[in-house]
């Protein structure tokens, strides 16, 4: 019985693939799957926006700039439970900017509301809506204000700003790194297969790119951007530059692998029956780097994110009223303005996150694709 069991074993280990056994490892790494947790859920959130946040990102309260974070009620005046309200706040003196509740009427919270205010619209492949998860609502039906993190200096809720901001900051990577990608696979891919006159040839050209300063060359091409250019088209333009001085080092290292993996027997095997170049590549080595790509990948979105929220931070990428999480800390430059409202930083700890989770992230991816790791 015991050898039949080591045999059943054994012929289970067989019939593992490579991404199987990649995925039974990646599941072990704690760090790696909390951060992709997190990732999903801010990909979802960003997505949503519209219906999570409770106001659109344009949407101003000019009475109500630089307000603190609304402070939430469970309890009545008499200590019993009750449904969440918010009061009303007022601010004292526009000098100190310091706000008071007026507890003469509550605004309770309440879930699956429909705004009064047009500027609410949102829409989502199509759909439009002006029903939001929450909101505030007094008994009489009059629209009150919560503002879950504060808000700005325009008056505008930084809770729901985030959220919307996110869809720029979160999603330039991955467009970035599609464009890479293709790039560098097949620049690499051709290269290391052909060798001689091509390969130099398109090295020499890789090698020219990534001499090339980033930072200077996106300061010097965003700065010259018309001032009048839309935010969709600064932010396509944002993608292009990062993906230019990016593919490179992606078409490399995918050389090199490319010169290992085209001297084995299956790739020697498909020039004899007479494949094509092409098919040979695309169909029998670049897969074969597939494992090295996604890794990197994941680990390079990250450049993505703070490279968009440092042009948008330095006004030069996604420019006001769109949000971008870098845009939105060019107010925590003002230090009088950060001593009385610390939470406009909050933008920050979100590119903190985002940049933290991908890296732990594609430690786990690495780890679990190293062979040498154990299951």
């Amino acid at each position: 019985m015991a050898e039949k069991s080591n045999a059943a074993a054994c012929n289970t280990e067989k019939v593992r693939s490579p991404w199987r056994i990649a995925w039974m490892r990646l599941k072990r790494h704690k760090l790696a799957m909390i951060s992709a947790y997190i990732l999903v859920i801010m990909y979802v959130s960003v997505i949503l926006a519209g219906f999570l946040a409770p106001y659109h990102m344009h949407t101003t309260q000019r009475n109500n700039y630089l307000q603190p974070p609304s402070k939430i009620y469970w309890k009545d005046e008499n200590g019993k439970l009750s449904m969440p309200f918010v009061y009303k706040s007022a601010m004292l003196d526009p000098l100190t900017q310091k706000y008071e509740e007026i507890k003469d009427k509550k605004y309770y919270i309440k879930l699956f509301t429909r705004s009064d205010d047009p500027r609410n619209m949102w829409s989502l492949f199509g759909l439009k809506s002006n029903v939001h998860l929450f909101g505030a609502r007094a008994a009489d039906g009059e629209e009150g204000l919560v503002f879950l993190m504060g808000s700005d200096d325009y008056g505008r809720d930084l809770f729901s700003r985030i959220l919307y901001g996110g869809r720029a900051s979160l999603f330039v990577g991955w467009a970035g790194i599609v464009i890479t990608l293709t790039i560098g696979m097949l620049f690499g891919g051709i290269s290391g297969y052909y060798g001689g006159i091509i390969d130099n040839i398109m090295m020499r050209s890789a090698e020219i790119i990534m001499s090339i300063p980033s930072f200077y060359l996106l300061l010097a091409l965003a700065a010259v951007l018309p001032r009048d250019l839309s935010s969709t088209m600064r932010y396509f333009l944002i993608v292009a530059i990062l993906s230019f001085i990016s593919w490179a080092g992606m078409a490399r290292i995918i050389r090199g692998m490319v010169l290992s993996i085209k001297t084995r027997e299956y790739v020697q095997a498909a020039r004899a029956i007479g494949t094509s170049d092409m098919r040979i590549i695309t169909k029998h080595i670049l897969p074969n780097t597939l494992s090295f790509v996604i890794v990197s990948a994941t680990l390079s979105i990250p450049s993505y994110i703070l490279g968009e929220s440092g042009l948008s931070f330095l006004g030069l990428g996604i420019q006001e009223p769109d949000a971008s999480w870098g845009n939105m800390l060019t107010s925590a430059m003002n230090l009088q303005t950060l001593e009385r409202a610390p939470w406009n930083l909050l933008a920050g700890v979100f590119i903190f996150a985002a940049v933290l989770c991908y890296n732990l992230f594609g430690d786990g991816l690495r780890d679990a694709f190293d062979p040498r790791s154990k299951l």
